[in-house]
């Protein structure tokens, strides 16, 4: 059994790209998610 668990958040991030045509992906900073302790 697999089960997913979010130990983090990231909270009021703002977009600076976007592309309509690749659904379901966003790229996040480093060290956004360094911070957030989230592992890339």
């Amino acid at each position: 059994m697999n089960r997913t668990v979010f130990k983090s958040k990231i909270h009021r991030a703002t977009v600076t790209h976007a592309d309509l045509h690749y659904v379901g992906s966003v790229t996040v900073d480093l060290d956004l998610l360094d911070a957030a302790d989230i592992l890339a």
